[in-house]
């Protein structure tokens, strides 16, 4: 690959049609773009930590998760523009997507020249992608955003997908309080932000696993009526 062709806007397509996948990246390639392709939501979340795309087509309906957990899972550690295309045309799933941090939503079956204008639209729109930190080590717990890997003392700890998912949004903010309403929002969508009762057994299983003790947390810190904070230094 040329100098040239590595300063072309990068995009990720997560389909687990190949036909669809074949079709975009013939599409996209002719608009002068490189292309990436998944199968599978594991597949893309992993390329989208090591190749960092300027943009991201996800459909969401994946053979291993729902294309919205691969959207929350990459709302923790990037702001890359997302555009879903999907089946699933109902109103109730685009305002998911789109509240789950999704930029643009297309309906299958499509205008191809309508999907590369809205491509173009996010490509403008965009930002830098940011350098956020994958691997966030505290003291004997290790957090590893791009592998969704937690490991105390060297040893890998089996959490529950909401389970990891409230830890590593906790590592994304090091040190730094992040809200009840926000953990709850982002996690569980914006319908449940008064459901507290949720995180606090979350963080309750979180800190039986990690052996930390609620009274005095090496890692797991309440702000009391405020919200919770993963500790950069653990005493």
């Amino acid at each position: 690959m040329t100098k040239g062709d590595m300063s072309k806007p990068q995009i990720l397509v997560i389909d687990d049609e190949a036909q669809i996948r074949k079709f975009l990246r013939i599409s996209l390639a002719a608009q002068g773009y490189r292309v990436l392709e998944a199968g599978t939501g594991g597949e893309g979340l992993a390329l989208a930590g090591q190749a960092r795309p300027d943009l991201l087509v996800l459909d969401l309906g994946l053979p291993d998760m729902d294309g919205k957990e691969v959207l929350q899972t990459l709302r923790l550690t990037s702001r890359v523009p997302v555009l879903v295309l999907s089946v699933r045309a109902g109103d109730g799933e685009k305002v998911l997507a789109l509240d789950g941090g999704a930029d643009d939503y297309v309906t299958k079956p499509f205008s191809i020249q309508e999907f590369l204008a809205r491509v173009r639209v996010l490509l403008r729109r965009s930002v830098p992608c940011d350098q956020a930190r994958t691997l966030i080590d505290c003291g004997p717990l290790r957090v590893d955003l791009a592998c969704r890997r937690v490991t105390l003392n060297g040893e890998d700890i089996a959490l529950t997908r909401k389970e990891y998912a409230v830890i590593a949004m906790l590592a994304g903010a090091l040190d730094r309080v992040v809200t009840q309403q926000q953990l709850l929002r982002d996690i569980w969508g914006p319908t449940h932000v008064e459901d507290s009762h949720y995180l606090r057994v979350v963080i309750g299983h979180l800190r039986q696993k990690l052996g930390d003790d609620p009274t005095a947390p090496r890692f797991i810190v309440t702000e009391a009526g405020i919200g919770y904070r993963l500790r950069e230094s653990p005493p």
